[in-house]
């Protein structure tokens, strides 16, 4: 019998704080860098859930989400597993602070992103950024 492999689901989240300030992360595991929150969807959970979970578990803030931005398939994207992100759009107020896998946190604009940014998320955020939805 062939074993039966699939991508994992994950949701990322584009939060939008402040003067349009994008919220990132900085990695406390590999791979390392800055990167959008998120993290992989848990069995019986939906997308919807999972994003506004792991916004709260990796910045502590309470989101509010605005709309599912686009979907990322690209088996390449992480190194470590075939994932398929749903990306979200959504807003926050409040003080960010880093929990859970983050070993930190920032408020950024599109002229200040960090040079070591994870998987895709460059890519993402140039298509936030640039309004290709």
């Amino acid at each position: 019998m062939r074993e039966h492999k699939n991508p994992l689901p994950t949701v990322d989240l584009i939060i939008e704080h402040g003067d349009g300030g994008i919220v990132l992360i900085k990695r406390k595991n590999p791979p390392h860098g800055w990167a959008l929150p998120g993290g992989f969807v848990d069995y019986g959970e939906s997308l919807e859930a999972a994003a506004v979970r792991e916004a709260k578990e990796e910045t502590g803030l309470d989101v509010e989400l605005v709309r599912q931005f686009h979907a990322y398939s690209d088996p390449r994207r992480d190194s470590r597993f075939h994932t398929i992100t749903v990306v979200y759009v959504a807003r926050a107020v409040g003080t960010p602070r880093a929990g859970d896998d983050a070993a930190g946190v920032g408020v950024f604009t599109r002229d200040s992103l960090p040079e070591d940014i994870a998987f895709d998320h460059r890519d993402i955020l140039r298509d936030y950024f640039e309004k290709r939805y």
